[in-house]
């Protein structure tokens, strides 16, 4: 992992809590991969980059071990956690449940708001797409869901999927970065919009169904590839 200290990492003033810029900033940089998995992360180190205190260091670390990007281990201490194809096959068993629920449940109720706010939600993600800008894509394919899970009203569902939203983002930066897709993440999207927006649920189940096992089976090739 690459510790030195950079101006990109330093925390600027705001009117969100340090602890929460802090957080931010390390989840965003395992999700990108400028830390990887099995780096240790050094408090002093992090310290110097992020220019704050080792308390507010070891909050956010507490906090991202909470959510699986960070590991304790006996000897190194707090380390990256590795993406292995065990973890994230069961990641997107419970997406493909709990998506595949509430895009046909929003089909079920959208109407003309509902479909509105999607659409913008979608022209939004493809936006991101086109910036190429991996962490405006991660916050806009979020927003998209959120649509869908709060219209359907499958709000425990939707806590559920942000508690796993920095490994989702992991993994969807890991597929994201091959070019193999048979179909891509936005068109994937599109897909799932119009199905909703056709009020058809079985149709919008069937395309979020499609998504994750384009998405899944793109993350087993590279997390079961040798090195």
């Amino acid at each position: 992992m690459d510790q030195t200290p950079e101006n990109d990492l330093r925390i600027a003033h705001s009117h969100t809590t340090l602890r929460e810029l802090v957080v931010e900033k390390m989840r965003q940089a395992i999700i990108s991969g400028r830390f990887d998995g099995g780096d240790r992360l050094v408090e002093r180190t992090l310290c110097d980059q992020l220019g704050v205190s080792r308390s507010v260091v070891r909050e956010a670390i507490r906090y991202l071990e909470a959510e699986g990007l960070v590991e304790t281990l006996a000897r190194s201490g707090p380390v990256v956690a590795k993406l292995d194809w065990n973890g994230a096959r069961q990641i997107y068993e419970i997406r493909r449940l709990l998506e595949a629920e509430a895009a046909a449940a929003c089909a079920r109720v959208a109407d003309a708001a509902v479909k509105a706010r999607l659409c913008d939600a979608l022209a939004a993600l493809e936006s991101a797409f086109q910036d190429a800008a991996p962490h405006k894509l991660y916050a806009a394919t979020t927003d998209f869901y959120q649509v869908i899970f709060t219209s359907a009203r499958h709000n425990i569902a939707w806590e559920v999927v942000q508690r796993l939203n920095g490994r989702i983002s992991r993994l969807r930066a890991l597929t994201l970065a091959t070019t193999n897709r048979r179909v891509s993440g936005p068109a994937h999207m599109a897909r799932i919009c119009a199905a909703i927006c056709d009020n058809a649920p079985e149709a919008a189940a069937e395309a979020v169904r499609n998504h994750l096992v384009d998405a899944a089976e793109i993350a087993r090739t590279l997390l079961e590839s040798p090195p």
